[in-house]
C-alpha cells in the first residue's frame, strides 16, 4: 500500500518551481490518483508541468475546506481534467469571512464557481469512502471554541454565525506504517484532527500532512499544540503553509526530525 504525496504548491518553493500562500498536494495511492486542493491561483498547475505529474490524470479532485487559498486554483483543474470529480463537504459555500468589526473580509471560494463547476462537484456527508484504503472524514468535534479563536465567521442569509468549520475535511489512507492523515490547514486543531481520524477508522495515525494553523499563535500556545500532538503517537508531521515560520521552528525544537518543512516539488513516499 505505498503512498507517495507530492506538494505540488506551498508558501516556499525549491527553485525555480512557483510559490505562493496556497497549498496543493498531488497523492498517488496504489495506482490512484488524486489532487488536494488547488492553491490560490494556477501556480499549482505549472508547477505540475514542470514535475511531470499530468493533472488530466487526476481521478479525484479533494477540497480540504471552503477557502480561496485552496480552491482558487479549480478552473484551472478543470480545463486541463475533464474526468474527475471534485469532491467538497456539503456545506461547503462561498460564504467564509475572516477578521473583527470592520477588518471582517471575504476568504472563500472565488464568487461563482460552485455554480459555473456544479456538474463536476460531488457534495460529501459524513465519513466517505472514495475507494478501499481512502477515507474523507468531516469534523466529529465541536468547534464553535476553535471557530471563535480563529475569528473566523460564515454570512448564511444576511447574519453572521460563528465558522464551525463543517466545510472542512481530512483526506485519510490506511498505510502498512499506520493511518496518513491529509488536513490542509487543521483549523479544529492537529491533535484533533488526529484523534478523529482514529475514531474514524481505528488503528494509529502514522504520519500527519498539512498547514497546522499556527502563524497567528503565541509561542506559548505553539508549545502547548506541541505536547498535544506527541501525546498522540503520531511519528511524523509534514508541515507549511499556515503553521508560520516561528511555528514550524517551535514545533521542530520540541518534536525534532519528526517536524518536516513542506514545500513546493517536496516528494514523500510512506
Amino acid at each position: 500500500m505505498e503512498l507517495k504525496a507530492t506538494v505540488l504548491i506551498d508558501n516556499i518553493a525549491d527553485p525555480p518551481l512557483l510559490c505562493e500562500w496556497g497549498l496543493s498536494i498531488c497523492i498517488e495511492y496504489n495506482g490512484r490518483k488524486i489532487l488536494l486542493d488547488t492553491g490560490k491561483s494556477g501556480g499549482f498547475a505549472e508547477n505540475a508541468v514542470q514535475l511531470g505529474i499530468e493533472l488530466a490524470d487526476i481521478e479525484y479532485g479533494v477540497l480540504s475546506h471552503a477557502h480561496y487559498d485552496h480552491a482558487d486554483g479549480m478552473e484551472d483543474f478543470f480545463q486541463k481534467n475533464k474526468r474527475a470529480e471534485f469532491c467538497l463537504r456539503a456545506d461547503s459555500g462561498e460564504d467564509c469571512y475572516s477578521g473583527e468589526g470592520a477588518e471582517r473580509h471575504y476568504i472563500g471560494i472565488k464568487i461563482g464557481t460552485l455554480e459555473l463547476f456544479k456538474s463536476r462537484i460531488r457534495r460529501c456527508a459524513g465519513d466517505v469512502q472514495l475507494f478501499d484504503g481512502a477515507w474523507l472524514i468531516g469534523h466529529r468535534r465541536d468547534m464553535l471554541s476553535a471557530g471563535k479563536c480563529a475569528h473566523m465567521y460564515i454570512l448564511k442569509n444576511g447574519e453572521w454565525q460563528t465558522d464551525l468549520f463543517s466545510h472542512e475535511q481530512s483526506l485519510v489512507f490506511r498505510t502498512d506504517k499506520g493511518l496518513v492523515v491529509f488536513n490542509s490547514c487543521c483549523h479544529g486543531g492537529a491533535d484533533v484532527v488526529i484523534e478523529e481520524a482514529k475514531e474514524a477508522l481505528g488503528g494509529e495515525v502514522y504520519a500527519l500532512v498539512g498547514g497546522l494553523h499556527l502563524f497567528r499563535s503565541n509561542d506559548s500556545e505553539v508549545l502547548e499544540m506541541a505536547q498535544r500532538l506527541k501525546a498522540t503517537g503520531v511519528k511524523c508531521i509534514i508541515t507549511g503553509h499556515c503553521t508560520g515560520d516561528i511555528g514550524f521552528e517551535l514545533l521542530r525544537s520540541e518534536l525534532g526530525d519528526m517536524v518536516k518543512q513542506m514545500y513546493s516539488g517536496m516528494s514523500v513516499v510512506f
